[in-house]
């Protein structure tokens, strides 16, 4: 369910958010996996989630995409 509604809120995003949202979600992800490597980081599991939400939104972006040509 929860899946479901962020994909919903990135299917009503433009374009332009989404790259946005795109670069922060990496940098989110850099940070996360620096925090891992330094021992700083507590919940592990948010790598995963971050990861699936980057794929998420290159989902989304390529489907608009798609839609435009």
């Amino acid at each position: 369910m929860k899946t479901n509604k962020y994909v919903e809120s990135l299917n009503a995003k433009t374009t332009a958010e989404l790259a946005k949202e795109l670069t922060d979600a990496k940098k989110e992800l850099f940070n996360l996996r620096f925090q891992n490597a330094t021992n700083q980081l507590d919940n592990t599991a948010r790598i995963t989630e971050v990861r699936k939400n980057i794929a998420r939104i290159q989902t989304v972006m390529t489907a608009k995409s798609k839609a435009e040509a």
